[in-house]
């Protein structure tokens, strides 16, 4: 009788398995008489005791009861509220593991819904390579921005990150992977605001004032952004929460607020002044200098982003004569890196306040040998290339749901010498290499970068080439 019809197992049931995976959230993946089972906080290799408490058609969760037997790549999380907070997944696993862990997702992706044909050894040649994960030297405090919502409870003010699946907001005084002065900012302001009698937002109702409280540090600078985003206004003893945070932090330059009177679950609002100091703060990724604003996107850790953006200017293969279009340029991070060895650099994005930041980035570094343009790349480019833009390289930095369609064709159209893909998900980086080897290229070599050391992302770089049977035409 096929499981499907009639799962093997029932809710609240004590079962024993053996974990053979992970899931996309970071659970344990195992089976009983072929039906899957996800299990939070088991590793692979591991046999565990869990109680079913959901069953569905085809698959079930379990809540983890007992190891039996013990991965050996299990390590005891350091994080106080990681079994309460969803900020990550995987810190009861060891760094190392997750490296490979990582990896070897990117590989069943690429094999799986690319049916693209990977090496197992480094060094044999003819086939993909999918080189070991690019991890940290230390994988904790890593992330340069902060965003917490803030809430009461019990008369007094918190701020956290939600609760697994809910919006109940769990306290926190330190998070392992945020920057130590993220951490120190969040909890002075909560204990200013605290003092100051200033009412924290309520979600049911839609009363008090402070929502969130974003912070951001500039690794290479030491400059701090404090932005307060508030349901109203009028943010009451302004001037004293203004020179309370500034005389506990030398470092805070830019102090702003962000109005955001929606009923929503969006952080920002489309208002945001400066209530004091400079509006934007600066920093560097290598040798590019960036201009930082409130509400400009920025990735979040630095460190492996500069591992990042080297990856695909050497997969670019830059002399100093080539013409680059960067699609999906945000705030021109990759299209600024490409400029330092390119001739010239053509970047276009849909957001037209990232062109803005872009524009005053190339400014700011003296780069006048990059183009930025608002638009949708797959409406852009075929313009670009009835203007007579001839493109040796193309970059994409697509979000997470991959390339549009119609860019992919018009790349294929376009038959460029070279395609960088950095991608943020491996499966929708796999659909879309799938078209472009359809289309004429080859898939030489992917780079696993570990962008959020103990979550379940993995950043890539991939180096598209165009084979040599259609590159002339």
């Amino acid at each position: 009788m096929s499981t499907t019809k009639n799962p093997p197992v029932k809710k609240n049931m004590d079962v024993t398995l053996e974990i053979k995976g992970i899931g996309h959230s970071g659970e344990g993946v195992g089976r009983i008489n072929g039906y899957t089972l996800f299990i939070k906080g088991a590793l692979p290799g591991e046999k565990v005791k869990a109680k079913v408490i959901k069953v569905k058609k085809n698959f079930g969760y379990g809540k983890l009861l007992e190891i039996v037997e013990k991965s050996e790549s299990r390590t005891e999380p350091p994080c106080d509220i990681y079994n309460q907070c969803g900020g990550c997944q995987l810190q009861h696993m060891e760094y190392a593991a997750q490296l490979e862990w990582k990896r070897q997702r990117v590989v069943d992706n690429l094999e799986r819904i690319g049916k693209l044909e990977v090496v197992g050894k480094i060094g044999e040649s003819g086939n993909l390579k999918i080189l070991p994960t690019l991890g940290m030297d230390d994988p904790w405090n890593y992330r340069n921005k902060a965003q917490v919502p803030i809430g009461e409870h019990e008369g007094g003010l918190v701020g956290g990150f939600y609760a697994q699946g809910s919006h109940r907001i769990i306290d926190m005084d330190t998070c392992l992977i945020q920057h130590d002065l993220n951490n120190d900012v969040i909890r002075e302001v909560k204990n200013i605001a605290q003092q100051l009698g200033i009412s924290a937002y309520d979600e049911v109702t839609h009363k008090g004032m402070l929502r969130h409280v974003v912070v951001k540090i500039a690794f290479h600078t030491n400059e701090l952004m404090v932005v307060l985003v508030t349901n109203g206004e009028r943010i009451p003893k302004q001037e004293q929460f203004i020179s309370q945070i500034r005389d506990k932090f030398s470092q805070v330059v830019s102090i702003c607020q962000n109005i955001n009177t929606k009923k929503t679950n969006v952080i920002f609002g489309d208002q945001t002044k400066t209530l004091w100091g400079k509006e934007v703060i600066y920093d560097y990724i290598g040798d590019v200098k960036f201009a930082i604003s409130a509400r400009s996107f920025y990735q979040v850790n630095p460190v492996q982003t500069k591992i990042l953006y080297e990856k695909a200017l050497e997969y670019a293969g830059l002399t100093g004569k080539e013409t680059v279009i960067d699609a999906y340029c945000g705030i021109g991070t990759i299209s600024l890196f490409l400029a330092q060895k390119a001739k010239k650099v053509f970047g276009v994005e849909i957001v037209k306040e990232a062109i803005e930041d872009g524009k005053i980035n190339a400014e700011l570094n003296g780069m006048s040998n990059v183009e930025f343009a608002v638009g949708k790349a797959e409406e852009v480019i075929p313009k670009w290339k009835e203007e007579g833009i001839e493109t040796d390289v193309i970059v994409v930095d697509p979000p997470r749901k991959g390339c549009d369609e119609t860019l992919l064709q018009t790349i294929i159209q376009m038959k460029p010498k070279r395609v960088v893909y950095v991608s943020c998900d491996s499966a929708t980086l796999a659909r879309d290499l799938r078209i472009l080897e359809d289309g004429g290229f080859k898939t030489e070599q992917v780079q696993p970068v570990d962008m959020f050391p103990h979550t379940v992302h993995v950043e890539c770089v991939a180096l598209i080439e165009l084979s040599h049977s259609h590159d002339v035409g």
